[in-house]
């Protein structure tokens, strides 16, 4: 589908878009994870941008900077962003999502908001990932793997707070709809940094810990800690760089170098 049909039918999930695995890159620390990935030859089937990742990532299908482009091109409201940004927008020559058109910078697509809203029932947006996530979701997309989502804004936990809390609550809505949730194993996000044996609150006390697995018939089961490798299941947001840790995750590291 060319960028114009793209721009005549965005009223409606775009059919090439179902089922398929897409990666989703911000700009916290934990985008390191998809590029030590991307060293290591996985691949996913598109590649989203958000916001400044633009002028970081060399492949890149689809972006979403849902502040005007006036920011970035008419003031400096985006500090030491905003030269390379004003550098970047207008040579991009994939679709980017955001909430209204400018001329200066050709590629871009208003984001589909009230289609969005009205098919997923819901309007709880507070931060241009969130929307990423939506967009997702909303295009039944088969898996969504997050990078850079960190919310760790120290200067203003609020903020972050509630960032993370509205990225958290679409990824859920992913679930639901039967999509496959990854997170990099660095980042906050869903607490896919924590250690396994500490993620169920209450029970982390325990001696011998409660955790969750996914079975090999993708269904989460609970089990104690000492009994995972003798399942043979797949701990879900196993924290860790070694590749057999668990079979489908974003680990990074090789076993052998």
């Amino acid at each position: 589908m060319t960028l114009l049909e793209e721009l005549v039918m965005l009223k409606e999930p775009l059919p090439e878009l179902e089922g398929k695995n897409i990666a989703i890159i911000a700009m916290g620390n934990s985008q390191l994870d998809y590029h030590q990935m991307i060293v290591h030859s996985r691949k996913f089937d598109e590649v989203w941008a958000i916001n400044a990742m633009v002028g970081v990532l060399k492949n890149v299908d689809r972006a979403f900077i849902m502040d005007p482009m006036s920011r970035f091109l008419d003031t400096d409201d985006a500090g030491n962003m905003t030269e390379m940004m004003r550098n970047t927008l207008p040579k991009i020559d994939y679709p980017i999502y955001s909430c209204e058109l400018d001329k200066r910078v050709p590629s871009l697509q208003e984001y589909p908001i009230e289609s969005i809203v009205s098919d997923l029932d819901c309007g709880y947006f507070n931060n241009t990932i969130a929307y990423a996530i939506a967009f997702a979701c909303w295009n039944k997309v088969g898996g969504v793997n997050m990078f850079g989502a960190d919310f760790s804004y120290k200067s203003n936990l609020h903020f972050a707070e509630q960032g993370r809390g509205c990225c958290e609550f679409w990824l859920a809505k992913c679930m639901d709809a039967g999509v496959i949730v990854q997170v990099a194993v660095t980042s906050g996000l869903l607490d896919a940094d924590i250690p396994l044996q500490e993620k169920m609150y209450g029970y982390h006390r325990l001696k011998d810990p409660i955790v969750s697995y996914r079975t090999e018939e993708d269904k989460v089961k609970i089990t104690n800690w000492s009994k995972v490798e003798k399942q043979q299941a797949i701990p879900i947001g196993m924290a860790g760089r070694k590749d057999n840790q668990v079979k489908e995750g974003l680990i990074v590291e090789p076993k052998v170098y």
